[in-house]
């Protein structure tokens, strides 16, 4: 229920509001209440029939009861984030307890509030919900325009429905890794890519799957359709997947049966080290079981991230991969070719093949073979795309 007191309701332009609550006469009298402070409100006795009007237009705020049967508040706001990622939910409940509250607040609800609720502090919770959904949706509308590298959205259950969106429409993409010397295919790497708009590239994809927890969903779906790729063809050429570091705490990485082990000798495993690898337990011995099943390993984005001797000491590559920032007007900088060169002499001394990516121009790729790279990879090739491209000779 909702207590009264001398506090009006202020609305300066009218909300839309969507009201749930599976006990009548408390649906009824907030409703009325709402509405006489200036609010368009639409009422519903159940998660099951606020989901049909939210099929149907578009809210400013959903106000809803936690536990009601059927779809409770919480259920009902990881269902919401499927239909519209930037309504602002606010939950009620008279029976609180930590552990709801908690899971709250992990999956995005914008307030908590325990009944009864004062009307004033009501009002402030829906208009304060209400500015911060028209911001949100501005700056998606921002973002859809211009574009952005930024991941959109911002709790747990509105990244939970959008991976599973970009989840549904993933596919892999191949870009070829060419030999230096005479411009064959040497490999390819798989690149993922998600037909979802709203998660334009792979780093987004990334970040939501990080949000939601759930990087070993994403992995193994990648792993999969790679697996997949490499059955499709009968060329010999082997191929570069790029793991998260937290993938090699899934155990499933390491099953006998799982979508790439069979075929491991074919496979590099692309690590970055844009991410620490200090936190993960026993590394060593988990890059030394990779390698007994056939994997190769490479060290991605040398020179982009943490401590590179950190990274080569704990993994040992066969292959570095120089970051694109390195490679990019090569032939331009002295400062660049110095660090190139330096870094090919040291690789060769270690035993390590080095791959240049971002290749985009003739005379970078000229600087680079001068220097002694062992493979080259980048636009002035190939563009990623479908299995397989062919690439410039």
């Amino acid at each position: 229920m909702i207590m009264g007191n001398s506090a009006a309701l202020r609305v300066k332009d009218r909300t839309s509001l969507l009201l749930v609550d599976d006990e009548a006469a408390v649906l009824k009298m907030t409703r009325r209440l709402l509405e006489r402070r200036g609010y368009d409100v639409v009422a519903c006795g159940s998660g099951e029939e606020a989901l049909g009007w939210l099929e149907q237009k578009t809210f400013d705020v959903m106000l809803s009861d936690v536990h009601m049967p059927g779809t409770t508040g919480l259920r009902l706001l990881r269902a919401v984030r499927e239909r519209d990622l930037d309504i602002p939910v606010v939950l009620m409940t008279g029976n609180p307890d930590v552990e709801t509250a908690a899971a709250a607040v992990e999956y995005g609800a914008f307030q908590y509030l325990i009944k009864p609720v004062a009307r004033g502090r009501l009002g402030d919770a829906i208009e304060r919900a209400a500015n911060a959904g028209r911001l949100a949706r501005a700056r998606r509308e921002y973002v859809q325009e211009f574009g952005s590298g930024v991941f959109p959205v911002g709790d747990r259950a509105g990244a939970d429905a959008t991976l599973d969106r970009a989840l549904a429409s993933l596919w892999m993409a191949f870009q070829p890794i060419v030999c230096a010397a005479d411009g064959r295919v040497f490999a390819h790497e798989a690149l993922m890519r998600s037909s979802d708009a709203s998660l334009p590239h792979p780093g987004v994809v990334l970040e939501a799957a990080e949000r939601a927890g759930r990087l070993n969903d994403l992995g193994g779906l990648v792993r999969s359709k790679v697996g997949e790729a490499i059955a499709s063809t009968t060329e010999g050429f082997s191929f570069f997947v790029n793991l998260h570091p937290e993938d090699l705490l899934d155990p499933s990485l390491y099953l006998a049966d799982a979508a790439l082990s069979g075929v491991a000798k074919r496979v590099v495993l692309e690590i970055t080290e844009r991410a620490s690898l200090d936190a993960l337990p026993d590394l060593r011995q988990r890059i030394a079981g990779l390698r007994e099943m056939g994997f190769r390993i490479a060290l991605d984005d040398l020179g982009a991230g943490h401590a590179g001797l950190t990274s080569f000491v704990s993994l040992e590559p066969e292959f570095v991969k120089l970051d694109m920032s390195l490679i990019r007007d090569v032939h331009c900088s002295d400062a660049k070719q110095k660090i190139v060169g330096t870094m090919v002499n040291l690789c060769h001394e270690m035993g390590k093949q080095l791959i240049a990516e971002g290749v985009e121009q003739p005379e970078e790729r000229d600087t680079l073979l001068h220097f002694g790279c062992d493979f080259l990879q980048g636009y002035f090739f190939a563009k990623p795309g479908p299995a397989f491209p062919v690439p410039r000779r």
